[in-house]
């Protein structure tokens, strides 16, 4: 990714506008024994406190990285119970990805997170309509697929 994606201007300046980020050799210890790191790339994204929240193993290239970058940020909003900003960060990642991999997930924890904001079930349907339109195939659309009963 040296060589190819992380010189991308465009990565550089999203990484340096939301992350602070953080080079360890993957045989570095204690850190790579501390955060499991077996494989390069690994990138793993964590909270001010050092929890993880996301990770991703091998290469990806500058659209992609990034998009897994939004979902990351996403998670951890998500995760700290910020629902709103977690929304936020899923649609901008559907608005400007939305043929990444990542996009399902971002779909799937949108509706999670639209739920849990409201407690309207509504928006965990009409996840699980959109990922079965857009990916029937998809994990995330198996895991959405109760969502169907939802009136």
């Amino acid at each position: 990714m040296d060589a190819v994606t992380y010189p991308e201007e465009k990565v550089i300046e999203f990484i340096h506008e939301n992350f602070i980020p953080v080079r360890v050799p993957f045989d570095h210890k204690p850190l790579a024994s501390d955060f499991n790191i077996k494989w390069t790339p690994t990138i793993i994204t964590v909270d001010p406190d050092g929890k993880e929240h996301f990770r991703t193993v091998g290469f990806l290239a500058a659209p992609d990285l990034i998009a897994s970058l939004l979902l990351a940020i996403g998670k951890t909003h998500f995760e700290h119970e910020h629902f709103d900003k977690a929304i936020a960060v899923f649609e901008s990642l559907l608005s400007s990805h939305p043929k990444s991999s990542y996009a399902p997930e971002a779909i799937y924890l949108r509706g999670v997170s639209q739920y849990k904001s409201t407690h309207n079930p509504k928006p965990l349907k009409a996840a699980y309509e959109r990922l079965s339109a857009d990916y029937p195939n998809d994990e995330w659309t198996k895991r959405a697929y109760p969502y169907r009963l939802i009136n």
